[in-house]
């Protein structure tokens, strides 16, 4: 338990570092110079740029651990971030994003699969990914605002000088302070994942049903469409600051979404509820808020926004337990690789479609499309030929 407080710890400092940008980004990509459909350009490539980081991730955390990948994934953004303070191009800001998604590729799998296997009791397991979930959406309901109002006092350049250095003192305090499982348990966790994978395979051949064991594709759906939703969302609102004053109000936004997520999150009673029910049940709230926002619905934005982020606190968690149970218990680096490699395919989506898009249709639209795809398909993720309820049975 106490390599999880210290990953927690490290986890809020990165995500507090990593958060502090998003408001800051878009208007210093604008100051440079860069067009909307640029920027869209951007955050797409930033989000592609994970993918290959995700799958060497996904092989190399089950083999190697986690404890390298976070620290090297840490530090490199942090180095980027130093490099970031001096561009005066919107070409170089383009490179040196694209280089920063290929490093913060290794963070999130890494992170999660060493949370994951902390235990074995899958309670536990879904209330440390809650932990997570709730350290993540702490750090993200506080640093969006911080960041804003940083940029305002001291400028782009320091600021981003400043979190680059407090990524980098976080890579060396978790060199010295993480541990986890050592090599030859690794190594025995992915022998009985092998072989109770081969068991499985056997089992269901003998039975004359499907012969795979892996978790099925139609999960992935749903991350690609939040992350797709996210990635809109994330183009959108910063766009709508063209002053420092609006600069803040973006931030304070971003906030009002993480403050919803936190709300949802403190609800401990909601781990009771079956991981796939939550997943479903907060996605098609999620969707009907981007519905809402899209129609012009007469609420107050930040009261939609504060929907949207407790969808989201609802949704997250129970999605790591959901794919933990699926899992059967191994390979969580290739397993939360995947989930990565999903959120990198829909935020590579979203802002593309958003800065191609908008001036045609509201993004916020495409948003609502993309989750009720990924509503309607999920309920089919254990669906065998000749038990086409199973899904419920194994779920509920």
């Amino acid at each position: 338990m106490k390599t999880a407080i210290w990953l927690y710890l490290f986890l809020f400092v990165a995500f507090f570092d990593l958060h502090a940008q998003y408001p800051i980004l878009t208007p210093f990509a604008v100051s440079l110079g860069a067009a909307p459909s640029f920027i869209g350009l951007m955050m797409g490539l930033y989000s592609i740029t994970h993918l290959p980081g995700n799958i060497i991730a996904g092989y190399g955390v089950d083999r190697f651990g986690s404890r390298l990948f976070i620290v090297f994934s840490l530090m490199a953004a942090g180095v980027i971030l130093l490099l970031q303070s001096k561009v005066t191009d919107p070409w170089q800001l383009l490179v040196l994003r694209s280089i920063s998604g290929f490093v913060l590729a290794f963070l999130s799998p890494a992170c999660m699969s060493l949370l994951a296997r902390i235990t074995t009791d899958r309670v536990k397991q879904g209330k440390l990914m809650a932990g997570n979930g709730l350290v993540h959406t702490i750090a993200s309901v506080v640093s969006p605002a911080a960041g804003a109002y940083l940029v305002a006092q001291i400028g782009f350049t320091t600021a981003f000088y400043l979190l680059g250095w407090i990524l980098i003192g976080t890579a060396s305090c978790a060199l010295f302070f993480i541990r986890e499982a050592s090599a030859a348990e690794r190594a025995e966790e992915s022998v009985q994942g092998e072989d109770g994978t081969a068991d499985n395979e056997t089992g269901s051949e003998e039975n004359g049903s499907h012969p795979f064991r892996s978790i099925p594709w139609l999960v992935y759906t749903l991350p690609v469409a939040m992350s797709c939703a996210q990635g809109i969302l994330s183009f959108e609102l910063p766009l709508m600051a063209t002053t420092q004053e609006a600069m803040m109000t973006t931030g304070l936004l971003f906030s009002v979404v993480s403050l919803g997520a936190l709300i949802t999150l403190s609800m401990l009673f909601l781990n009771r509820l079956s991981p796939f029910m939550r997943s479903l049940w907060g996605a098609f709230m999620l969707a009907l808020t981007y519905f809402a926002i899209a129609a012009g619905a007469p609420l107050p934005f930040y009261m939609l926004l504060l929907l949207l982020g407790m969808a989201k606190g609802v949704i997250f968690p129970a999605l790591s337990s959901l794919l933990i149970e699926l899992s059967g218990g191994v390979r969580y680096g290739r397993t939360f690789s995947i989930l990565s490699i999903a959120f990198s395919v829909g935020a590579f989506i979203g802002p593309m479609l958003a800065g191609q898009l908008r001036n045609y249709i509201s993004p916020y639209y495409i948003a609502f499309v993309a989750l009720m795809i990924a509503v309607s398909l999920l309920p089919f993720h254990n669906f065998r030929p000749g038990s086409a309820n199973a899904h419920f049975t194994r779920t509920g």
